[in-house]
């Protein structure tokens, strides 16, 4: 082989100039392109963070015009103005009783009966003895009848002298004392009627009826139960239901000392009740109780219904605001409304932010009539989540993040 062709084959070690020059701007580059990006990414996040606005909030919700009218609030319970606990003035064992709560009663329908063997025995036996003591008097009158005819034929054997005057005056006292023996008879009727009346009642005392129309609110005995006019003995029951008249239903109210001013009898009133928070009841002021607790310092004030409704029961829990004046009939619907603080101006116009998720979207509203610290809108259903307070750099679609009150 050629010497010269072998050294063609040897590796060139001498420096490429224009490689190195090209390595050395491509590692900066990538330097600074990275931190560009990062620098940009970095901007970018706190350009964000710092447009996130810290909110609270509110919601539109239903609202009743009478709180602008409203004079005084209270609380207290429905209670019924006639309510008994139904027993028996008897002693005895129940065997048969036919209603159950909620059961609807008429007056005097029979309720409830109680074990009456020994009862009616007793009335039987006197009834016998009315039978006796009416047998004894025609028994007596009988007597009487033959005592005056004895009499009679006497005063005309006396007339001819055919008996002697002795005779004559035994027929006379025979007459008299089979006359004052009827007066006796007589009254031993009377009497043996009135133990027969006495049993009458006994038996009687056995039924338990329902002593006027209303609703059986709870049931105290069972079948088999001794009941007990003073429930003094053990396991034994006094009443055996208590029911109410549903429509003598009203509120009691506590009202406070310092209050009072504020109350009069026949004031417009509106019930709410906890068991039915959409209906508000009229009512009005019907009565105070006029002694204080000294212990709450409050007065009892009787408040009644204008119009029942069946839902309403006895011993649910209520609020009555007591109004200034009487409410007209298309303010006794519901209007939507908000705090005021909801309500910002933009654009010469009021408006509302509504919250939709991260962001807010701008509404427009009307206002309305101020209702307590509410102020009736139209614009938002109600249930509708708002920003409260909005800021001065909100706008539509502004991100927020919620905070708590």
């Amino acid at each position: 082989m050629d010497p010269q062709d072998l050294s063609k084959l040897r590796i060139d070690r001498k420096p490429n100039v224009a490689l190195s020059k090209r390595r050395r701007w491509i590692r900066p580059t990538i330097y600074a392109i990275a931190f560009g990006v990062i620098a940009f990414g970095a901007a970018m996040f706190y350009r964000n963070a710092l447009s996130v606005i810290a909110v609270e909030a509110t919601n539109v919700v239903n609202a009743y015009p009478s709180q602008g009218y409203t004079a005084l609030n209270a609380t207290g319970y429905v209670v019924a103005q006639r309510k008994a606990a139904v027993a028996s003035k008897a002693t005895g064992r129940l065997e048969w009783l036919g209603v159950a709560e909620g059961s609807r009663v008429k007056t005097n329908e029979v309720i409830a009966r109680l074990e009456s063997n020994d009862v009616l025995a007793s009335q039987a036996q006197a009834a016998a003895g009315v039978n006796v003591a009416k047998a004894n008097l025609e028994q007596g009158m009988a007597e009487l009848r033959d005592a005056y005819a004895s009499l009679k034929r006497s005063q005309e054997l006396i007339a001819k002298k055919y008996i002697s005057a002795s005779a004559h005056d035994a027929a006379i006292a025979r007459a008299g004392k089979a006359k004052a023996a009827i007066a006796s008879l007589k009254a031993a009727i009377v009497a043996a009627e009135a133990g027969l009346n006495v049993t009458k009642v006994s038996v009687d005392q056995t039924v338990i009826r329902a002593p006027f129309d209303g609703v059986v609110l709870t049931k105290s005995a069972n079948i088999g139960d001794i009941v007990t006019p003073f429930s003094s003995a053990v396991d034994s029951k006094g009443a055996v239901v208590t029911m109410a008249d549903m429509s003598t239903l009203e509120v009691e109210a506590d009202v406070a000392e310092s209050s009072l001013a504020k109350i009069r009898v026949g004031m417009p009133t509106e019930i709410q009740l906890d068991a039915i928070p959409d209906a508000r009841f009229a009512g009005s002021v019907d009565r105070t109780v006029p002694t204080l607790d000294r212990a709450k310092a409050t007065l009892l004030v009787k408040v009644r219904f204008k119009e029942l409704d069946p839902r309403v029961l006895p011993d649910m829990s209520a609020k009555v605001a007591f109004l200034e004046k009487e409410l007209a009939p298309d303010e006794k619907k519901p209007v939507t409304a908000v705090n005021p603080s909801a309500i910002v101006m933009r654009g010469g116009q009021s408006v509302v932010f509504v919250i939709n998720g991260e962001k807010v979207a701008q509404r427009s509203v009307q206002r309305g009539a101020a209702l307590g610290d509410l102020i009736a809108i139209t614009g938002v259903p109600a249930q509708t989540k708002v920003v409260a307070k909005p800021p001065e750099a909100m706008q539509n679609g502004s991100q927020i993040k919620l905070t708590q009150k």
